[in-house]
Order: structure tokens, then sequence, then C-alpha cells
């Protein structure tokens, strides 16, 4: 079938389907009415409320259209019917895989559906053929680089925020930096707060970590703002730190610290809100500051 003479066949396709859809059924009878009955606008969802409020849907044949001022398309309601037109508009011989703007532009002028441009700019991201065809005009991707195995303790740490926690403590913490030991395994939680600057993040990094272990060889973390920093770089360049950046939407890079969150959530959300001491008078605990330690 070609959208750009959509047939009988599709039409008697369209009517079947508005009798199986609620607001169609709705709008069916009050668009071929003259008065107005508001019951019946007000059991619409509101996508389709609002679409006639404003007077843009007509009832022919008995088929609704979307007018506007420049053009006067078919209403689809149907999922089936729906993936029709985006497979005539961008898969099949006539459109030739066209691009995203060429596709809405077809759509825009064979039929309407709730959030067309959405479903539209998805369906062609997704489009299997275009992303393995499609020339590519970017710079190309840089080589992977494979994370060495530390050989001793101490050497290589993992570095990531978690934020948004309860309020904790006499500062009122509301974050925390997790590091993890590459070597060990081994978790160190430091309690802060949310807006806390590269300079507060260093110091108690300097004054409860790095007396004890050392200076590190590897930091490993994602680009944080405070991680990216002058202060934060230049710190650790003096200190002879190597800082590995992880690429962004690539959180596998910093799994330890990714997963050791997910782990110090859970610990948070099992001991400090259910947990048997600590409780206020609606039997929850925001000090998950004194817990951790235990944790």
């Amino acid at each position: 079938m070609n959208i750009t003479d959509i047939g009988t066949e599709f039409s008697e396709e369209v009517r079947e389907s508005y009798k199986q859809d609620k607001n169609f059924h709705i709008l069916t009878s009050l668009l071929d009415k003259s008065c107005k009955d508001t019951s019946l606008v007000n059991a619409l969802d509101e996508v389709w409320k609002n679409s006639y409020s404003e007077g843009i849907l007509h009832l022919f044949d008995p088929i609704i259209y979307h007018r506007t001022k420049h053009s006067c398309v078919i209403t689809l309601c149907s999922r089936f019917l729906i993936n029709t037109i985006l497979h005539e508009c961008h898969d099949s011989i006539y459109s030739a895989l066209l691009s995203e703007d060429r596709t809405l532009e077809k759509v825009e002028n064979c039929a309407w559906f709730p959030c067309w441009r959405t479903e539209t700019n998805e369906y062609c991201h997704t489009c299997d053929r275009c992303q393995k065809a499609n020339r590519g005009t970017g710079k190309r991707f840089g080589l992977m680089i494979h994370i060495q195995e530390p050989k001793s303790p101490w050497e290589v740490f993992h570095m990531d925020w978690v934020t948004a926690l309860p309020p904790s403590g006499d500062k009122v913490d509301y974050a925390s930096l997790v590091i993890v030991e590459s070597y060990s395994r081994t978790p160190i939680f430091l309690p802060c707060h949310k807006d806390e600057t590269a300079m507060d993040t260093a110091l108690p990094l300097w004054i409860r970590l790095i007396s004890h272990t050392g200076l590190f060889k590897n930091i490993i973390s994602d680009r944080d703002p405070k991680f990216t920093s002058a202060l934060w770089t230049n710190l650790h360049r003096m200190f002879g730190t190597k800082l590995s950046f992880s690429t962004a939407y690539h959180p596998q890079t910093d799994g330890l610290a990714e997963r050791m969150i997910q782990n110090l959530e859970d610990m948070i959300r099992r001991f400090c809100a259910y947990g048997l001491e600590f409780k206020d008078s609606e039997g929850f605990t925001h000090d998950w500051c004194i817990l951790i330690p235990a944790l």
C-alpha cells in the first residue's frame, strides 16, 4: 500500500479501529451531533479532549480528520495502523529510508496521532538498516583502553558520588564520596554535602585516606566537575597520580564505584529505614553517617 493514495481497504481498517477505542467511540458521537455533551467530553483522555476543544477534529464518512491551517489528514488510534504508516513513510520502496526530517514531512502529510513527532523520531533512530547503511560523518571513535589490574593494594582507586541521601549528621550531610580500592575491593565512604567544591573534597581525602594509604598511582572516576577542576587535576599532577576519566554514557568504566553505590543505598535503606536503633517518632532514622562505619 502506498500512503500517498490511501485506499478503501485502509479506510475500512480505520473505521473498524474506531469501534474498538473508547476515545474514538466518544469522539464519533460528539462530532456526529450538533450539540456538545459535557459528560462525554469529560470522559475523553486529555490529549483528545484538548484536540476536540480546539475544534481541529472533524468527522467525514465516518472517519475523523485532523484539520489545521495547511493540512487535513486522517486521525489514527490503532497501533497496527500507526506502525503501517511509519513503515510506509520510511521503510517502503517509495520512501527509500529517507532522513528523519523527510520522514516527518511524509507522516505529517498523511496521518495524525498523539505524539507523532516523538514516535516518528524514535522509529527513525531505531531503524536497523539506517544504522548499518548510513555513512558516518563524525570523528572516528578512539580505541578502548584496558584497565590494568593493580599488583598490590592502595594503588588504584575508583571514585564516584552518591547524592540525594536523607539528611544526617551535625553538618546535614546529603551525599557521600564512594571510594573503592581496586586490588582488595575495599569500600571507603566519606559523608559530605552535595554542594561541596573540589577543595572540600580534597581535604578529607588527604586527612582521612592518603595519610594512611600513601599517594595513589591511579584514580578512576567519571567527569564530575569536581574531578575535572583545575585544582583537582593540578593537585594530583603534583602528587604524580594519574587521573583516568570514563567516557560519557559508559558507566562500566567506573563499575566498581557504581556497584558499591548500589550496595550503599541498599544498606542505608535496610538498616536506617527499618533498623532497630536510631529511630525517630515515625520509625525512621536519618543518621546514616553514624551507621556507615559499621556498614
